[in-house]
Formats: C-alpha cells, structure tokens, sequence
C-alpha cells in the first residue's frame, strides 16, 4: 500500500467527525448515534443531508459551508477518498459536517426512521453490466433501503453523467410510482437555478471539460 494511502488511513483516525465501524460491530454492538444525530452530535435540530458514495466529499462540504443551518453527512467506503472530505471541513471548521466510512448497504444502521431529510448521489458508478443492475445506487432495492431513513417528503437528487444510468432511473421512479419532481439531460443548459449548478465536483469538472452533457433529476420516493 503506497505510503500516501497509509498517512491519510491513520489520519483519519484522528478526525472527530468521521466514523468508521465494519460489519461485525455494527451487528453486535450498533451504531449509537443512531437516531440521535442532531441530539448528540450536531447538537442542533436543523435538517439532516446525505451526500451517497460522496467520494471526497464535495457536495457534503460545498453545501455546508453554503448551509450552516443544515447537516451535513457523506458516505463512502473508500477511507483515502473521505480523508479529503474529512480534511477539508477541518480546515473550514465546517461544525455542520460528518463523514462515514461504510458501505451504502448498511446505511440504514447508522439512521433511524423519519431521521433524514435529503439524499444526494453524485456520479456514481453506473454499474452497466446487467447482471450488476442491483448495485445501482438507484435500483429499487437501495430506494427500499432509503424509506426506512428518509422522511416522507424528502427529495433524492442525482447528477449523472451516463444517460443510461438516468434513462434508467426515470424507468425505475415511474415503474415504482415514485414522484419526478425536475429531470433534464443537460444540466446547464436547463432553466434550473439551485445547487446543482453552484457546487462540482472533481469527476464533474472532468466531464464537462470533455464537453459531456450533465444528467440531473430530483424525486420523491411514495409513501
């Protein structure tokens, strides 16, 4: 393991706002912030935000330093890549932000029903084999997944640069009777006007560079 990996391994043990617990221990002992973040961590009921395989954490730290009355929480497995999001909100002294080192599946140990308002998934990994659908962090078995976190009226945002990926997601929101609130296969240049556009992140930059289109859509999941 390159010793850059092994640094930004052990300083993430340092960092009072990331968490990282495997499999076997949330099993026999539970996460204890669960259902108790905005008590016991943030210490403040403002609304609760997940950024989804947040990568380095660029929408968990671009909106909570743009929303100090929000919170904010990035997921990953990959403990090198949220060592940057961890970092930064340090360095920013961003008090509104945490990071978890899990995998997306187990999400629902860490939260509680009804104690999340929003979830954002940003370039994730389109997963275009078919025998991979299920690993779709959009495939019916992850939105079952969120409903047992995620408040009744809360949105899930998702920004995409593969338009297979987006195409399917419209299939799924309209098989599964969710409701599509805003969708558009070319982000910036559709008449939306919120975060989407003010905060990018690095594989995002990238892609625009290449002069690719930006898939966006927002929905509700039903009751």
């Amino acid at each position: 393991m390159p010793k850059n990996k092994i640094k930004k391994f052990e300083e993430n043990l340092s960092f009072p706002n990331l968490f990282q617990l495997g499999y076997h221990e949330l099993n026999s002992i539970g996460f204890n912030l669960k259902g108790k973040w905005n008590h016991g961590f943030f210490e403040n009921e403002n609304p609760l935000i997940l950024e989804l395989g947040c990568g380095k954490g660029e929408y968990t730290v671009g909106l909570a330093a743009k929303y100090p009355l929000n919170n904010y929480i990035g997921i990953d497995v990959k403990g090198a890549r949220l060592w940057r999001g961890a970092k930064t909100s340090q360095e920013q002294n961003l008090k509104n932000t945490a990071f978890i080192r899990t995998r997306i599946e187990l999400t629902d140990q860490f939260f509680d029903t009804d104690e999340v308002d929003e979830i954002w998934i940003t370039f994730p990994d389109p997963q275009p084999k078919k025998n991979k659908v299920n690993k779709r962090l959009i495939a019916p078995r992850f939105l079952k997944l969120y409903q047992k976190f995620l408040k009744q009226k809360g949105i899930i945002h998702l920004k995409t640069d593969n338009r297979k990926l987006f195409d399917y997601c419209l299939e799924v929101i309209e098989s599964e009777k969710h409701e599509l609130i805003f969708s558009t296969t070319d982000l910036y240049h559709s008449s939306i006007e919120e975060d989407v556009l003010s905060i990018q992140t690095f594989y995002e930059k990238q892609y625009l560079a290449q002069g690719l289109a930006i898939n966006y859509l927002k929905f509700r999941l039903h009751a």
